[in-house]
């Protein structure tokens, strides 16, 4: 799976891109953002308000229950603003 990041969550992450092996339990988004909020404090931080952040499925807006496999694309990034 390759997840993207984008903005500040790209800033608290500390990288803009990376490839995972998703583990076996990891059925939707909602359960991605546990596990990556897991791994280390850099990743609780990007997840800690994950209502406002954005999802993309492979290019597709999506939200938290989407199911999702090994050959995705995730994206996060926050809300759009205009101005």
């Amino acid at each position: 799976m390759i997840i993207k990041y984008f903005s500040w969550i790209r800033e608290h992450v500390g990288k803009s891109e990376e490839e995972i092996e998703l583990p076996h339990n990891i059925k939707t988004i909602d359960d991605l953002i546990k596990y990556l909020a897991s791994l280390n404090d850099n990743y609780k931080s990007a997840f800690a308000n994950k209502e406002i952040i954005k999802i993309a499925v492979n290019k597709s807006y999506s939200d938290i229950t989407t199911q999702i496999f090994n050959e995705d694309e995730i994206a996060f990034f926050p809300p759009v603003t205009g101005g």
